[in-house]
């Protein structure tokens, strides 16, 4: 999931997690999602010029899903996966929601994940990890301004 991400972000990344599995995946979920949203925030810097909304919609054969992002400086997240598997691989499926919610915490980003139809757990989730890379491609895209893209002036 998290190569759909950059893949489709247009994000370079290397990620290496040493974790505890043999207790559970949560941490190393948890922990990966939270390293990389504090990256993502590291890197954008002060969100200036950009368009700061991004929407996408991504289908993966019959799984279809929309993300909707704000960089906007409040962490919030409400994500919709409905997934009916316990497990992807050896991943929990609940711990996809968690990452998404983990990773918009760190970036400091509002984000809205729906998995809007599918049948496949796989293809739902990785629909919803690929929706959300276009859409946080499109959020900071440059817009040729160099301004805040707030009324207030501050994100």
């Amino acid at each position: 999931m998290y190569h759909a991400l950059a893949k489709h972000s247009g994000w370079s990344l290397t990620l290496d997690c040493k974790g505890d599995l043999h207790i559970d995946d949560h941490h190393s979920a948890e922990d990966t999602a939270i390293t990389l949203g504090m990256a993502f925030k590291k890197a954008l810097g002060e969100p200036r010029g950009i368009k700061r909304f991004g929407y996408a919609y991504a289908p993966l054969d019959e799984a279809l899903s929309r993300a909707v992002v704000d960089i906007s400086g409040r962490p919030f997240s409400d994500i919709n996966l409905n997934l009916k598997r316990e497990k992807i691989g050896d991943l929990s499926t609940e711990m996809l929601p968690h990452v998404l919610s983990s990773f918009a915490t760190s970036a400091g980003i509002t984000l809205h994940v729906d998995v809007i139809k599918g049948i496949n757990d796989h293809h739902r989730a990785e629909s919803a990890f690929k929706a959300l890379a276009v859409a946080l491609r499109q959020a900071i895209e440059k817009t040729g301004a160099n301004d805040i893209p707030s009324t207030k002036g501050v994100l």
